[in-house]
């Protein structure tokens, strides 16, 4: 623990001399907690990446005074509770001055305990269950939306857009995707809608013929995808098409990913799923694409929110001309300007809004469809 330990080095210890004319280069050092091996970790790369490129961006610009570099501790949690401990721990030991993660939401809580133990600020881009925010840690923020901003959008989605009236829907038993699930099942069921079974399926499966025989036999209007990462929910889009169901499907901001017509191929097409709005006409995603493109290759589903998340700790810590957590987190809370993913302008709990709306798999591509207050979309 590192919060103020201070140890006093006086008796029998040499004094390491200190020689005229030379100085110690000093480093920046923040860290980045997200999935870098395993079914997620081509979402946990982007979110990697989208700091990296923030990195770069301040650093080209002048980098901040009082440092010679800024440098990234990027952290595996393999969307594991656990790993996602051992991370923060190992953070707080490189004594890193903010953290930008995690991506499972059942990572972010308990790393985010961990790092508040010592004021660490931590700004998820991409963990949307409502409790990231509701603990009322001083130091937690968030740059994506809230899975009971998205439930209740989604749900105004199937019974507007797509006249749902029965819905059949499964989740994977994490706390992103069986929260949302849950929530889109509360949402339907107050608009009238029928939720004709909520089934679970297991993280790391692969063969989703048990449920989906069960959810072709329901013949549901609507069959609701909630899985935690682009991969299963491919696969069982795959499968679906296969298997001859007939359900449209819709899924969540998880899928928003290239990967994920890539695996799915021609079962994507089609296929609606809910993700907060990105404006790709301004000059920050314009700014933000043509750095980040030719280095890392297509914008998937959260480097634009990790590399706004980097962004805000950095010019905080700029302007504060200080890695205090007091002083960083006075200047986060002034801030209201226009990130590339979103505006950016946080909430007394930490948050900073929820633009969640309906896209369509159309010819390999996520197009806007629907939006809650201004319906379809031309």
């Amino acid at each position: 623990m590192r919060k103020k330990l201070f140890v006093a080095l006086v008796c029998g210890l040499m004094i390491v001399p200190f020689i005229m004319g030379t100085a110690t280069a000093k480093t920046l050092k923040i860290g980045s907690m997200s999935p870098l091996t395993g079914p997620y970790a081509s979402d946990g790369t982007d979110i990697k990446n989208g700091v990296l490129t923030a990195i770069q961006v301040f650093e080209e610009a002048g980098g901040i005074p009082g440092y010679d570099k800024i440098e990234l501790f990027a952290q595996d949690t393999a969307c594991d509770p656990k790993q996602a401990v051992a991370a923060a721990n190992k953070l707080i030991n490189l004594e890193v001055a903010g953290v930008v993660g995690a991506y499972c939401s059942s990572s972010t809580i308990p790393g985010s305990e961990t790092l508040d133990e010592e004021d660490i600020p931590m700004l998820t881009p991409a963990s949307t269950n409502e409790k990231v925010t509701d603990r009322g840690l001083p130091y937690m923020f968030r740059l994506c939306g809230r899975d009971d901003d998205q439930a209740p959008a989604a749900a105004k989605f199937l019974k507007e857009a797509l006249k749902a009236k029965t819905i059949f829907i499964v989740d994977d038993k994490t706390t992103y995707s069986q929260g949302l699930a849950d929530g889109v099942s509360k949402a339907a069921k107050e608009l009238g809608m029928e939720v004709v079974d909520h089934d679970h399926v297991n993280q790391g499966d692969k063969d989703f013929a048990a449920v989906l025989t069960k959810a072709k036999k329901a013949k549901a209007d609507v069959f609701y995808m909630s899985l935690q990462g682009y991969s299963p929910g491919a696969l069982m889009a795959l499968q679906a098409k296969r298997l001859g169901m007939t359900s449209q499907i819709v899924t969540q901001d998880a899928m928003f990913q290239p990967k994920f017509m890539d695996v799915a191929k021609d079962a994507a097409e089609g296929v609606y799923l809910t993700y907060g709005f990105t404006d790709k006409t301004t000059p920050e995603y314009k700014a933000f694409e043509k750095i980040y493109v030719p280095k890392y290759g297509p914008i998937a589903a959260y480097a634009t929110y990790a590399y706004d998340a980097a962004t805000v700790l950095l010019q905080a810590i700029k302007t504060a001309g200080s890695t205090d957590p007091a002083k960083i987190k006075a200047e986060i809370m002034k801030m209201d300007f226009d990130g590339v993913a979103k505006r950016i302008k946080f909430k007394a709990n930490g948050d900073s809004g929820s633009s969640y709306i309906a896209f369509k798999v159309t010819n390999g591509e996520f197009k806007p469809y629907w939006h809650p207050e201004k319906g379809l979309l031309k």
